[in-house]
């Protein structure tokens, strides 16, 4: 009996071990670089170290406060009223990609002064839920505005400029 294990003819190989073995190891590295390549493929998040600062924030804040105040003032046929955005806190902000551009998606509170012709409205903790993205030569910040199409439920994006250097400190 011993003799026959060492024989030529009941070697590993004369099975096709090897063989079969070599066709595993193929398929394992041809699935692991497909993973790899998927992994690689999808759209690497922005880092938070680049996510914008309060003048910006303040700024974004002030806008959407702007475009709602004039469309009330048509309505009402009145003037806008001036208004202070004051002690801004970020709660969360969550680095996305949106249109293969870096963007940060930010929610918190800020506390707002209304100046009316008769009176002073203070309203603090007001919440606050933005999206901002960086523009490419990452000198210029823009406002995202989601909207979902009602019909197709597909995800488009507005965008406005944010413009720093109309802040009244």
């Amino acid at each position: 009996l011993v003799d026959r294990a060492l024989t030529p003819e009941y070697s590993l190989d004369s099975y096709g071990l090897v063989e079969r073995m070599g066709k595993v190891w193929q398929r394992w590295v041809i699935l692991a670089c497909c993973c790899l390549g998927l992994v690689a493929c999808q759209a690497a998040k922005p880092p938070l170290e680049f996510a914008p600062d309060g003048a910006i924030v303040q700024q974004a804040i002030a806008f959407q406060l702007e475009r709602t105040q004039a469309a009330l003032s048509r309505q009402l046929d009145a003037p806008p009223p001036r208004f202070n955005v004051s002690q801004i806190t970020v709660n969360t902000i969550e680095a996305i990609v949106v249109n293969s551009l870096p963007a940060y998606h930010l929610k918190g509170v800020y506390n707002l002064k209304l100046f009316l012709p008769r009176q002073t409205v203070t309203q603090k903790k007001n919440p606050f839920e933005l999206y901002l993205q960086r523009q490419q030569e990452g000198k210029s910040w823009r406002l995202l505005q989601r909207d979902i199409d009602p019909r197709t439920e597909a995800v488009r994006w507005s965008s406005y400029l944010v413009d720093v250097n109309l802040l009244d400190d």
